[in-house]
Formats: structure tokens, sequence, C-alpha cells
């Protein structure tokens, strides 16, 4: 259990350090209204350090006596402690989750709990215990925005969704190249190496990350699958980042089956950090397919994984290609919680390529917005083609779309479609 003692220091450290986070004023809001918020995210992403802010009892699972005084009688632990209640880690003593279940039962209050986890564990299971009591709110690294202390009043996806494309045309944008998109995207989003570590440093530190991932989160888990059979195929997970690459050329290619290619992904996504960006699907547009576009959800793991620094990166022109797509739908899939207009992403792609999308973000009606990415700086209007025709077969539902470059100019290509440099999200 945290003393008070320590409670002040944590809380004195988190203030001195704290950098505003995106879902700050959500989990403000929620935790206002609804007596217990679930905070999942990657391991390391900030969770607690945000979460703690907002609470007046601190339980930290990833400390062994906490954990067995929790795992030996969670009703009687929480039974009398100053709420809100931090429990961080839940997944670690997954029986706190029908204590807090019983507790928010017999006193639904709102604000007396805050769960951090970092395993997506049995969320969607419909026999969860925390299902109509815990609210979920999903938390990933931080965003160039996040890094700068740059936190819009209004998220770039709500803007789009009430003005479309056109006020984004700013003549104000930052004055940034690719080989800068690149090092941002080598730099990724984790708080510990891009706040606190010098340029050397961050690589160990992010191939520990990596380590720990294979060995300690996979005991977490309870599995006893081989780490360097799963390096291998996470090997070749990174190297199709950004891709709609069929599962099975990437389960092959780490040679192993498709049952164990199925429980590695199973695996990865539990732990948080592969997400499978859905195929989008309309009645309107023909021949769409169904397969989803694979990422690692930050960029910078992405690299440490494959072991490549930024010029191995700026020497191979299509693993830069996929790093940028990692690193912009990054900054993207990071807004969503904060957003009131609830969109969500998706990506497109017609039988044979024919005609595809990077992202596309639908919201409420099957409005949507599309986005194409490039590591180029001049775009032209060849490269809109496929949004044009996206405008014309979707009439007003199509909100507007964007070519998103690595140049620094902002300009109209067509009706309803711009090109904007990539750092418009965060400017």
């Amino acid at each position: 259990m945290v003393t008070p003692c320590l409670r002040k220091w944590l809380l004195c450290c988190v203030n001195s350090t704290y950098r505003p986070r995106l879902v700050d004023g959500v989990l403000e809001r929620r935790l206002r209204h609804h007596p217990a918020i679930l905070l999942v995210g990657p391991r390391a992403t900030g969770k607690t350090t945000t979460a703690a802010r907002l609470a007046r009892s601190v339980i930290r699972l990833d400390e062994r006596g906490q954990a067995t005084a929790l795992d030996a009688d969670p009703d009687a632990v929480l039974r009398g402690l100053d709420e809100p209640i931090l429990i961080d880690e839940w997944q670690i003593v997954p029986d706190v989750l029908s204590a807090v279940k019983r507790a928010v039962d017999t006193d639904p209050r709102p604000g007396r709990f805050i769960l951090t986890g970092s395993v997506r564990g049995d969320v969607d299971s419909p026999t969860w215990p925390g299902t109509g009591r815990l609210l979920r709110i999903a938390m990933y690294g931080m965003t160039v925005g996040e890094i700068h202390g740059r936190i819009p009043r209004v998220t770039v996806l709500d803007r789009l969704a009430d003005s479309g494309i056109e006020p984004l045309v700013s003549p104000k944008h930052d004055e940034l190249d690719l080989r800068d998109y690149a090092e941002l995207a080598a730099s990724g989003g984790f708080p510990q190496p891009v706040l606190r570590l010098p340029l050397t440093e961050r690589a160990p530190w992010l191939e520990s990350y990596v380590d720990q991932l294979l060995t300690r989160d996979l005991a977490d888990l309870g599995s006893h699958r081989d780490p360097q059979l799963l390096r291998r195929y996470l090997e070749c997970y990174a190297l199709n980042t950004a891709g709609s690459t069929e599962h099975r050329a990437i389960y092959e290619s780490a040679g192993v089956s498709k049952n164990t290619g199925d429980a590695y992904e199973r695996l990865l996504r539990n732990l948080l950090v592969v997400e499978a960006q859905p195929a989008w699907w309309t009645n309107r547009v023909k021949r769409l397919v169904r397969s989803p576009k694979r990422y690692l959800v930050d960029s910078s793991l992405a690299l440490a994984v494959l072991r490549v620094d930024l010029n191995g990166l700026m020497r191979d022109g299509g693993l830069l290609g996929r790093m940028i797509d990692t690193f912009v739908v990054a900054q993207l899939r990071a807004e969503l919680a904060s957003c009131e207009s609830r969109p969500r992403l998706f990506h497109m792609r017609q039988e044979k390529g024919q005609r595809e999308a990077d992202v596309i973000v639908e919201y409420g009606g099957g409005r949507i917005i599309a986005f194409e990415i490039k590591a180029s700086s001049a775009p032209k209007r060849d490269d809109a083609r496929h949004l044009l025709w996206l405008r014309d077969e979707m009439g007003e539902r199509f909100l507007g779309g964007a070519v998103l470059h690595t140049g620094s100019r902002a300009f109209m290509l067509d009706n309803r479609i711009a090109a904007l440099p990539i750092s418009t999200l965060w400017a």
C-alpha cells in the first residue's frame, strides 16, 4: 500500500514534471459522472502518471507486497481508502475487478476508482466483471503535440467533423523535411525516452522494452511461448507495419504454422502493442477488401524490433514509407478517446489495389474524411486521384480528403481535397 508520505512524494514528482495529455480532460469529466474508469494502453505510455494526478489513494500491483495483500482480501484492502482509488496494473490481481464490481454495485457514487492496465485481458468478454461498471478510456504514446506542450482546445478530428478540410489549409506550419519526420518516427511517443533520455540512450531503452515484452509480459499473461520464436514473428510483423498484407504471409515468413501465428497475434494484441485497423465498408463502393491493415502502435517500437536506426531508415525507401504511415496513424489514434465526434479509423482498399486510402475517418451518419500518406515533399493532383474518386462516389458524405506529406506547404488540390504537411496534425 502506498503510504500518505509516499503518495505525497509521487504527486510532487508528477506535478513537477507532468506534461499534459490529450486524455486529461476526458478522464476528469468521466470521473465526475461515473464510479469507475479503466485507463488502458501499452506499458510505459504514462497511464499511471496521468491517473495519479486525480487519485487520493494509490495501489501499485507491480509491487509484490501490495499485490499479495490485495490478492488475499481485496474487499478489505479497498474498504476505507480515500477515493478516488488508483489501482495500477489491475491484471496482475484479476480478482480486484470483482471487488470493484461489488463496491460499485453497493455504492455507485461517481469518482470512486481508476484502474490502469497494459494488458487487454477479457475486456470484450460479455462475462467480464467490468461490464456496465467500468468506463474504458484508451491511452497511447505521446503525440508530437503533447511532447511540445501543444494540447488543442479542439482535436483535429473534431475540427474536421465540424468544418471539413479547408480551414486546415493554413500558411503556418512547422518547417520540417523528410529527415525531420523520419526522426520523429524514430523517436516515437514513449514518455521516458522521448522526454528524459538523450538520443544515444533511446535505442537501448526501446530494445529493453522489447526484451521485457517478450519475457516478463508474456509471463504475466500466463503464456509459455518461445520468446525467440515470438521475436522472429514480431520482426516479420514490424516489417509489414502499415500494410494490408495477408496474415499468412507474415507467419510463413516467420516460419510458424497458422495456429501459432494466430496465437502470436492474439498475444501481441493483448499486450496492446499491435493493432489491426479494420477495412472500411459501404454499399456505395464495390469490391472492397475486408482484410485489416496491421500496425505496431509506435513507430519507434517497430524500428527497435528491427534494430534499424535513423540512418538505416533513410536508406530504405519502402521501410521509410511504412514508418511514416505508422507514425501518422499513431498521432490520429491518440486523439480518438478525446474526440466529441466519436470517430473511428479504417483503411480502404479495393480488390487488386485499384483504389485505396491509407486512412478513412468515419463519423456518425456515414460521413468520412480520407487521407493518403506520402513520404514526399511536393504532392501533385495525381497523388490525390483515389481521394477524388472517393469524393465523387460518396457525394455529400465526403467531408474532405488530404494528402499528408513531408513538405511544408499547405494548398488545395481540388474541391474538398488538400495537400497538408503532416505537422498539420499538431500545429
